[in-house]
């Protein structure tokens, strides 16, 4: 559903994304983890279409992103690290415009909209401006802004940032939901738990390239690892402090 071919993006010398080649397959929830700067959230701007590459493809659903665009787009939702909504629009405003993106409006789409706010405990605030929200409701509007328009692929970045526990949870639900029934999701997560627990398959990015990729028994055979939990296999790929130098530091 999502392909990406020697994807790679530079800013002057610094290269960011490092050719990077990567299939996600419909049905699938998929994990991209990395330390910080290692090119995760620079490899999902792309793919959203926000950033251009400097090199390489973008292919969602069968559309080369590039060749064609507006199809491409029309397939995806994007959910950000950082949701950034206009102030001066209501929060039924903001999801009619998102919607009208799509080129979609009307009697739908407004049920479409009362359900989602609905579903996220945001129907009391429908007619609220989002200069009023919160962080934690603004990311859920921004969520309810990515699936308004019932796209076939959601790429999300670190989904579960100023979601309180019960929000938290019933986004796991809906994506497990949305796989479950052909969608595909590709999530950008610190929270490796997380990532263990809904991920079927996981890349770990480091230096803007993938260095390992696979279920977790599939990691486990690449480094070696026994029965390691994802923490220490992330660890043990991206250069974690070794107890030695942990001492030291406390020690000082």
């Amino acid at each position: 559903m999502i392909r990406l071919n020697q994807l790679t993006k530079r800013y002057g010398s610094f290269t960011a994304v490092d050719r990077i080649d990567l299939e996600v397959r419909r049905g699938e929830l998929f994990g991209l983890l990395g330390p910080n700067g290692a090119g995760k959230t620079t490899t999902m701007r792309m793919i959203a279409g926000i950033l251009q590459p400097t090199g390489g493809s973008v292919d969602i659903g069968g559309d080369d992103l590039i060749r064609r665009p507006r199809s491409a787009k029309s397939r995806l939702g994007f959910i950000p690290d950082r949701p950034f909504v206009y102030d001066k629009l209501t929060g039924a405003e903001f999801l009619r415009f998102a919607a009208a993106l799509y080129s979609q409006q009307g009697p739908v789409v407004e049920r479409r909209i009362d359900e989602l706010l609905e579903l996220f405990d945001l129907a009391p605030w429908k007619d609220e401006l989002t200069e009023s929200y919160s962080h934690g409701m603004r990311q859920k509007l921004i969520i309810c802004s990515a699936l308004v328009h019932r796209p076939e692929v959601i790429v999300v970045d670190e989904p579960m940032v100023g979601l309180d526990p019960r929000s938290a949870r019933l986004l796991k639900d809906l994506f497990r939901g949305f796989v479950d029934r052909g969608g595909t999701v590709l999530m950008s997560t610190h929270t490796l738990e997380i990532a263990e627990a809904m991920c079927e398959r996981i890349a770990i990015v480091q230096g803007g390239r993938i260095v390992a990729l696979g279920t977790m028994a599939e990691l486990r055979e690449q480094t070696a690892s026994g029965d390691a939990s994802l923490e220490d296999l992330f660890l043990k790929l991206t250069g974690g402090l070794a107890d030695r130098e942990l001492s030291a530091i406390l020690d000082e």
